[in-house]
């Protein structure tokens, strides 16, 4: 076996404290800037540890944070090993929570990185988007991010309504609906029923909403020429035939999932999104069942929601499915929208992974299309 030299390393914005040993060997440490100039000076350091241990091999671990993929990616150009860690799946006691320090962190990482490497236990890493997904990602987030704030601001002013004692006019209908926002936009004029202070406060959040609205209207037209690009504009088309399924919801899905090939099989599906109920078992007590373990994208998560309620309400079959569970205990209604989720996430990547698998198919081979049911897909 090559010898290795295992990294452990916790990363902040300003800094960097590796612990690094060859083989098992004591461990030592070391800190560094989290600059490029910081980053070069560790890798050259590292570089020339493993020149001076007979070009051992060098294997570098950090857990995944807000700062992206920067630091992989500079490993990998320099020729050196790199995980990626999850940090939901690093087990931690309550001790380590009531001691934490950067050293303990690192020292933490390393040990899951031996423990890997000499002996094969299995590494909590994530998987590595390309560069060209990490950048699509980009607009898309936004997008949703948008709709946050959006949302957020549309509660501010009905908050501000409900402070001063003032009720939407029956005649006017529910949602924001273009009599409404007239409505509103007479209120911030009128001295009466709202004083200066919360007219010049409705003002202003009328502003800020149509500036988001303004912002949400370009980034669906960016969204649009993303989605039309060779790199997603068949399994797009593909996905958008789906009842409930929205150019937002398939390029979401698509950019948080990126490569649907690393999936085997629906239960991969399921456990990835978060879509698969907690358990706790132990011995020959009782066995249960929790709530979902909402691990994954919440992202996903949240525009699956959205395509699961247009499907109950147009596709029979979701229908059927969603009654089905609702009528065995009607208090379950958040657990059949939580299997007719399940059951489109799993649709979308049969759906997708064939798109895919056809768009890379050489011109000459023949295209004949074999698309699981809905009813095999779930």
């Amino acid at each position: 076996m090559r010898k290795c030299i295992m990294v452990g390393c916790d990363l902040h914005d300003d800094s960097m404290l590796v612990k690094f040993a060859l083989g098992r060997q004591k461990p030592r440490k070391r800190s560094f800037r989290n600059t490029r100039s910081g980053r070069k000076a560790m890798i050259e350091m590292l570089k020339r540890m493993s020149a001076n241990a007979q070009d051992a091999d060098v294997v570098f671990a950090y857990e995944a944070s807000s700062q992206g993929f920067g630091l992989y990616d500079q490993l990998t150009q320099a020729g050196l090993g790199c995980y990626v860690l999850a940090p939901t799946k690093i087990a931690r006691s309550p001790k380590h929570r009531r001691n934490k320090t950067d050293e303990r962190d690192a020292e933490r990482i390393l040990e899951l990185l031996r423990a890997h490497v000499l002996a094969g236990n299995e590494l909590p890493e994530v998987w590595i988007p390309d560069k060209q997904t990490r950048d699509d990602r980009e607009i898309v987030r936004c997008r949703l991010d948008l709709a946050e704030k959006g949302g957020a601001v549309k509660t501010q002013i009905r908050t501000l309504l409900k402070r001063n004692g003032i009720r939407r006019p029956k005649d006017i209908g529910k949602g924001w609906t273009n009599s409404y926002r007239a409505w509103l936009r007479g209120l911030a004029r009128c001295d009466h029923p709202l004083g200066y202070g919360a007219r010049m406060a409705l003002w202003s959040l009328l502003r800020q909403l149509d500036a988001i609205e303004c912002e949400i209207g370009l980034l669906d037209e960016q969204v649009e020429v993303l989605s039309i690009g060779e790199r997603y504009r068949e399994v797009v088309r593909e996905l958008t035939h789906l009842k409930g399924v929205g150019l937002l919801t398939a390029m979401v899905f698509l950019t948080e999932m990126g490569e649907l090939s690393r999936f085997s099989n629906r239960k991969q599906i399921g456990a990835y999104l978060g879509l698969v109920p907690s358990s706790d078992e132990s011995g020959e007590g009782q066995q249960r069942k929790g709530h979902i373990t909402r691990q994954g994208s919440p992202r996903v998560r949240k525009v699956l929601c959205q395509a699961t309620w247009a499907r109950v309400r147009t596709d029979k079959n979701e229908q059927l499915v969603y009654g089905r569970i609702c009528a065995k205990n009607p208090n379950h209604k958040k657990i059949a929208v939580v299997a007719v989720m399940r059951r489109l996430a799993v649709r979308m990547w049969h759906v997708g992974l064939e798109a895919q698998r056809r768009a890379a198919r050489p011109p000459g081979r023949s295209r004949l299309r074999r698309v699981p049911s809905a009813t095999a897909a779930a």
